[in-house]
C-alpha cells in the first residue's frame, strides 16, 4: 500500500502501476542520457546525431512529463472522486447507522414498554392468585375450623354416647332397673300403636297380680296382658361360652330360665272368663328373640303349649297394629245401629230435598211460562206503538177501519 497526498493507494492499483512505469521510463531515460553524454566524449562525429536524438529524447521527455503531470492530475481527480464517494459514503452509513440507531432506540423503548405492561399484568395476576390463594386458605380454615368443631362435638357426643352405654351397662346389670328398661319400651311401643283408652298399664286383675301392660280387646278373645320379660344373664353366658361344656351349661341355663317365664306369664295372667285365653312375653331384645328361634324353637313350642306367645319390639308392633284393626271393627260393630239409623235420617233427608227440588221446578216452569207471556205481549204492544207513531202514513186495514171514529162537519 502506497500514500500519495493523503490517499492510499495498493500496489495492484492501475494508476500506481501507470506511476511506477513512467518512473521506470525516467529512470531508463536518465540512464540513456548519461550513456550518451559519455558517447559524446568518445566520438565527436556522432554528436550531431547526438544531439539530435537528445532533442529528439527532450522531446520524448517533455511528452512523458506531461504524461506524467496528465496521469498526476488523472490521480489526482480520481482520489477527489474517491474522496467524494467516500464522503458520501460515510453520510450514507453515518445516517443508516443513525436510522438504524433510532430503530433499536423505538424497539427498544416498545420492548420496554411491552416488557412494563408484561410486567404490571404478571403483577395483577400474581395479586389476584395471592388475593384468590389468601382467600381460598381463609375458606379452608374457615370449613377447618367448622369441621374440627363438628369434631368436637361429636366427640362430645361420643363421650356422652359411652357415658350412655355405661349406663345401659349398669341398668341391665340389675334385675329390677332391667325390668323398668323393658316395661319403659313396651310403654313406649303400645302408646304409638293403640289409642289411650284401649289399654292399661300396670294393671291389677282379680288375683292381686299386677301386668305390665292389659289390652282391652272385644270378646272374644277378650283383654289380652303383655308381660315384659329379659333374660339377660343366661344370653350373656350363652354368648361367652367357649367350650362345648360352657355353652351346654349356658344352654340349660337359657332354657330353665325361658321356662320359668312362660310358666309365671301363663299361671299369672291367663285367667278364665277375665281375660283372654293366652299372653303375650315381650322380649325387649331382638337378638334374645332371634337367639330363641334359631337355636331353642323348642321353647317357642312351649310357649304355644301354654299359650303364651313371645314377641320382640317388632313383632310386637305388629301385633299390636292388628290389635287395632280388631279394636277398629268391634268399634265399627257397636257403633252400627247408630250408623244405620243416621243412614235412615239421611235418607229421609234425601227424600224431603227430591221433593222441595220437584216443586221448585214446578215454580220454575210456571215463571218461565208467565215470563213468555209478558215478552209475547210487550212485543204485541211494540208494535201497535209502531203503528201509531205512522198514522198519518199508513193505510188502514178493513179490519182496524171499523175502529176508527169518522171526521164529518157538525149538523148546524
Amino acid at each position: 500500500m502506497i500514500e500519495i497526498a493523503g490517499q492510499r493507494y495498493e500496489w495492484g492499483d492501475p494508476l500506481v502501476i501507470a506511476a511506477l512505469s513512467g518512473a521506470a521510463i525516467l529512470v531508463v531515460i536518465f540512464i540513456l542520457l548519461i550513456m550518451a553524454v559519455r558517447a559524446a566524449g568518445r566520438s565527436a562525429r556522432m554528436a550531431a546525431p547526438l544531439s539530435q536524438q537528445m532533442q529528439i529524447m527532450g522531446g520524448h521527455v517533455q511528452q512523458l512529463g506531461a504524461g506524467q503531470e496528465q496521469l498526476r492530475g488523472g490521480l489526482q481527480t480520481v482520489s477527489d472522486t474517491q474522496a467524494n464517494a467516500q464522503a458520501q459514503m460515510i453520510q450514507s452509513m453515518e445516517a443508516r447507522l443513525a436510522s438504524v440507531q433510532q430503530n433499536m432506540q423505538d424497539r427498544l423503548a416498545d420492548n420496554a414498554a411491552k416488557s412494563a405492561r408484561s410486567l404490571a399484568e404478571m403483577q395483577e395476576r400474581m395479586s389476584e392468585t395471592l388475593h384468590g390463594s389468601s382467600k381460598q386458605t381463609t375458606t379452608s380454615l374457615t370449613q377447618l375450623q367448622e369441621r374440627l368443631a363438628s369434631i368436637d362435638k361429636a366427640q362430645d357426643n361420643i363421650t356422652k354416647l359411652s357415658g350412655d352405654v355405661l349406663s345401659l351397662q349398669d341398668i341391665l346389670s340389675n334385675k329390677q332397673t332391667r325390668g323398668a328398661f323393658g316395661e319403659i319400651q313396651l310403654t313406649d311401643i303400645v302408646s304409638k300403636a293403640l289409642p289411650t283408652d284401649s289399654y292399661a298399664l300396670q294393671a291389677t286383675l282379680s288375683n292381686g297380680k299386677r301386668a305390665d301392660c292389659l289390652i282391652h280387646l272385644p270378646n272374644p278373645p277378650g283383654p289380652i296382658v303383655i308381660d315384659s320379660k329379659f333374660p339377660l344373664e343366661a344370653y350373656e353366658a350363652l354368648r361367652r361360652a367357649k367350650t362345648e361344656i360352657e355353652l351346654k351349661a349356658a344352654a340349660a341355663q337359657m332354657k330353665v330360665a325361658v321356662r320359668a317365664h312362660i310358666n309365671a306369664i301363663s299361671d299369672k295372667y291367663i285367667l278364665e272368663g277375665e281375660t283372654a285365653d293366652g299372653a303375650l312375653m315381650f322380649l325387649p331384645s331382638e337378638a334374645v328373640y332371634a337367639e330363641l328361634h334359631a337355636n331353642f324353637p323348642e321353647l317357642v313350642r312351649y310357649g304355644f303349649d301354654c299359650r303364651v306367645w313371645i314377641v320382640s319390639p317388632t313383632t310386637c308392633m305388629a301385633t299390636l297394629n292388628t290389635m287395632r284393626a280388631i279394636l277398629k271393627d268391634a268399634r265399627m260393630r257397636e257403633q252400627a245401629g247408630a250408623i244405620r239409623k243416621t243412614l235412615k235420617q239421611l235418607h229421609r233427608d234425601v227424600e224431603l230435598v227430591v221433593s222441595r227440588v220437584d216443586k221448585l221446578n214446578t215454580h220454575f216452569g210456571q215463571a218461565r211460562a208467565d215470563l213468555d207471556g209478558i215478552g209475547t205481549a210487550a212485543e204485541r204492544a211494540g208494535k201497535r206503538a209502531a203503528r201509531l207513531d205512522n198514522f198519518d202514513f199508513e193505510e188502514l186495514t178493513p179490519e182496524e177501519s171499523v175502529n176508527v171514529v169518522p171526521l164529518t162537519k157538525p149538523e148546524g
